[in-house]
């Protein structure tokens, strides 16, 4: 995972948090344990995906700020970006999907993203997620200079199963 996050950091700061600093192997090695805890409390569902023929890292994608009571969940992702563009975010998207909907009996999923970030409008766009609205000035950016929109899109079960 550390050479993914090598490769990719300068891609993701515009967009994350953790890019806007360096990160070293015991940086990404403490992020992964905290995420797996967070996973077993079930707090944050934190999945990674690995290529079927060389078991490369290939992206981190989950289910976050989840509130269990309504059974509502966050998509959210990111991707080596040697990878990028061949599919991999789909293919993840799809199976976190179905494990949401038909596992955890998801009543909504969202994808929330900064209104500039294109790549991640596209994919949630692709996956047939409804644009709910954008929040104007909802966030700053992740180097806090200024403030962004947020574009938030979402899939609901009801209209899943009204084919809707």
């Amino acid at each position: 995972m550390y050479s993914a996050v090598q490769a990719s950091i300068n891609e993701w700061k515009p967009w994350l948090p953790f890019a806007q600093q360096e990160q070293s192997e015991v940086d990404v090695e403490k992020n992964s344990r905290e995420a797996h805890c967070k996973f077993l409390k079930r707090e944050d569902l934190r999945l990674l995906g690995f290529h079927k023929g060389s078991n490369q890292f290939i992206v981190s994608a989950g289910l976050h700020r989840i509130d269990w009571h309504v059974r509502k969940f966050k998509i959210g992702y990111w991707v080596d970006s040697r990878y990028a563009g061949k599919g991999y975010v789909t293919e993840a998207f799809d199976a976190i999907e179905k494990f949401a909907f038909e596992q955890l009996h998801a009543n909504r999923i969202e994808i929330r993203c900064d209104a500039k970030n294109i790549k991640s409008r596209a994919v949630a766009e692709q996956l047939d997620y409804l644009l709910e609205g954008i929040l104007r000035n909802d966030d700053y950016s992740v180097d806090r200079k200024e403030l962004r929109d947020t574009c938030v899109y979402s899939k609901l079960r009801l209209l899943l199963e009204f084919n809707v």
